[in-house]
């Protein structure tokens, strides 16, 4: 398939997505955003559309993970406890303040030690989904299927949070705390 002949077909389904994007967003002008950066994030990665396949699923698709990816970045900065009013009750004097280091050092150091205690396969997929790369962009990196990715990381969270478990609150059992983690 042509760029030119990919091209006009987006076109052509652009005008069906703007429905599905208003039920998504409930809002026209949001609806009309969803679209845009829809096609554009479409026209970007065409070269990663199989000719052949569904088009139109394929753009469903991209809105709608677009869409998530955008609530999800919303309802993170909207989360924020807003705790203004109870900081007048702290003494914010420094001579009345004091710091255990120790405490945080010894804990700084059992997350590395059991970071370090991964084995590779499990700890450069983890560590760089730690830093930001994305489950797509540590597959290419290091040449392995994104679910190969995937589970390792997964496997690699079960480890850390078996590792530290004398971190978790008290009276929460392993399986507690594994499923708070997995929130």
């Amino acid at each position: 398939m042509t760029s030119l002949e990919f091209t006009s077909q987006v076109q052509r389904i652009s005008l069906t997505l703007r429905p599905a994007a208003l039920n998504l967003t409930r809002d026209a002008d949001d609806a009309k955003d969803l679209v845009q950066e829809t096609l554009l994030k479409a026209l970007l990665n065409k070269d990663k559309f199989k000719a052949g396949t569904n088009l139109k699923a394929w753009l469903y698709t991209i809105m709608r993970n677009t869409f998530i990816n955008n609530y999800n970045k919303i309802t993170k900065r909207s989360s924020n406890i807003d705790s203004t009013e109870y900081f007048q009750y702290f003494n914010t004097d420094q001579n009345y303040i004091t710091h255990n280091g120790a405490t945080s050092d010894f804990v700084v150091r059992d997350i590395n030690e059991a970071i370090a205690s991964l084995g590779t396969d499990y700890r450069t997929p983890f560590m760089m989904y730690y830093i930001g790369y994305k489950y797509l962009e540590i597959a290419e990196k290091l040449q392995i299927p994104i679910g190969t990715v995937k589970n390792r990381i997964h496997i690699a969270r079960k480890d850390l949070k078996a590792a530290l478990q004398v971190y978790a609150p008290v009276g929460a059992s392993a399986a507690d705390v594994s499923e708070a983690a997995e929130d």
